[in-house]
């Protein structure tokens, strides 16, 4: 993602959604051109260099919402409003909406650019945000994060994280001691930001970035995440449990509440017990044990 723009002018578009949308609306407006976003509460505010297709661009946003609004009935009326960006310094303006945060109690989340959480004395990792998503703001990732810090898992473990995103729950599993780390994403834009913030924690090496899809894998793990939508996790159910080791860890995360019982059903159905289930407003987060292999 490069934050530049030919005419040095910038437009900030502003979509109001209810959280549920944001990942999908997030997507879109990458795919759209948009070199940066912002989610403050329900409001989503997109940056793209101004340019004569901006009115297509609205009515195509206008269009993605109707479509997306068959799954989330609860959208209403779309409201997106279009205003200049007044800065002559966009790679400096953007850096004012990432700051360090405490997302997870034994974790600190910070840009580059900035000093950890002031007198911390845990885990620091570094995210340069980027198009991919997962830099711990968004509830999912958070709930992913805390649910590593809650399994407990033996000396030499290893980890396969599905839909690797900005890495971030790959490099936390090499904070927290993973020997074998893999991590998988079907976008390559996503893997070359994973790639960087890897570099930026100091673990190079460490973790093995990949496309290939998750049912071409054949090894086993004892840790893995998996932070995506319904849909897919329920397709990848039947790999998730043959690349468990016996007694591994599966958490799942990007379900909304009313999404539990249906992944519930298709765990029990490939064997599996849900454990514990965690909250965070509309969101859920899901925590399996494996016992043994059918």
């Amino acid at each position: 993602m490069t934050k530049t723009s030919q005419s040095g002018a910038w437009v900030e578009i502003s979509i109001l959604l209810p959280a549920a949308a944001h990942e999908a609306m997030s997507g879109f407006l990458f795919d759209l051109g948009c070199e940066g976003l912002v989610i403050e509460g329900a409001q989503l505010k997109a940056y793209l260099p101004v340019s004569p297709e901006l009115d297509s661009i609205k009515q195509r946003i206008r269009l993605f919402i109707d479509e997306i609004r068959r799954i989330f009935p609860e959208i209403g009326p779309a409201h997106i409003t279009l205003a200049p960006v007044a800065t002559s310094n966009w790679s400096e303006n953007w850096r004012r909406f990432f700051h360090a945060e405490k997302v997870t109690p034994d974790l600190c989340v910070a840009p580059p650019w900035e000093s950890p959480c002031s007198g911390w004395k845990g885990e620091v990792i570094l995210m340069d945000p980027g198009p991919a998503f997962g830099t711990g703001g968004h509830a999912t990732t958070r709930m992913c994060l805390r649910a590593m810090e809650r399994v407990s898992l033996a000396p030499g473990w290893s980890m396969l994280d599905v839909g690797t995103g900005s890495g971030i729950l790959a490099i936390y599993g090499a904070k927290r001691g993973a020997e074998r780390i893999v991590a998988v994403d079907i976008d390559p834009e996503a893997l070359r930001w994973a790639e960087r913030n890897i570099g930026l924690n100091g673990l190079s090496g460490r973790i093995d970035l990949t496309e290939r899809p998750v049912q071409d894998l054949d090894e086993r793990f004892s840790l893995l995440t998996a932070n995506l939508t319904m849909d897919v996790i329920i397709d990848l159910l039947p790999a998730f449990v043959r690349l468990l080791h016996p007694f591994g860890w599966l958490i799942l995360s990007g379900l909304l509440r009313d999404q539990v019982e249906r992944v519930r059903k298709s765990l029990k159905e490939e064997g599996l017990l849900m454990g514990r289930t965690f909250y965070r407003g509309e969101w859920a987060s899901t925590i399996t044990k494996k016992k043994r292999d059918k």
